[in-house]
């Protein structure tokens, strides 16, 4: 990691999950300025964000991007599980940006950039605070994230039974 005077730190990863791709690292430093994960409940669709991150892995620093909040409370499912409560987003949010934060105009992290639709252009989506912040206590305390799981599975019943015909 480097920080906003050029200085370079290991870092250690104290816990990951990949399903929602939030980690938390420790650095050996400390009084280093930081933010905290806070506001998303507020958060309205039409509301200016600024996405931050590391699009690409490009040389030169961060990327910054600013667009509008285009959604809430969306789900989308990837390889590795599903992602709910998501702040959907116009903001550039791209390969490399994973795990910067998605701030509001005040200054408040709303969100952790985490996806796009690749079919899509402009389709971004952070894990809201909401979500994000009992994750990362846990990561912090225990090293990992439990997700609960009942073990129950929905289905459309008619469609699993064949019951519509096909145009």
């Amino acid at each position: 990691m480097i920080d906003e005077v050029g200085r370079t730190f290991e870092a250690e990863v104290v816990g990951e999950d990949l399903i929602s791709d939030l980690a938390v690292l420790k650095i050996p430093a400390s009084n280093l300025p930081y933010v905290l994960p806070a506001g998303s409940e507020t958060l309205r669709v039409g509301d200016w964000v600024v996405a931050v991150g590391n699009a690409a892995a490009l040389r030169g620093g961060p990327t910054v991007t600013i667009g509008i909040v285009s959604g809430r409370d969306r789900t989308i499912t990837t390889e590795l599980g599903q992602l709910f409560d998501l702040i959907q987003t116009d903001a550039a949010i791209n390969f490399g940006n994973s795990g910067g934060p998605l701030v509001d105009l005040n200054g408040n992290v709303v969100g952790i950039n985490t996806a796009m639709l690749r079919q899509a252009q402009g389709i971004g989506f952070a894990v809201s605070s909401v979500v994000a912040v009992p994750i990362l206590e846990a990561l912090i305390n225990e090293g990992r994230y439990i997700r609960p799981l009942i073990g129950l599975t929905g289905t459309d019943a008619a469609a699993a039974l064949g019951l519509f015909e096909e145009d």
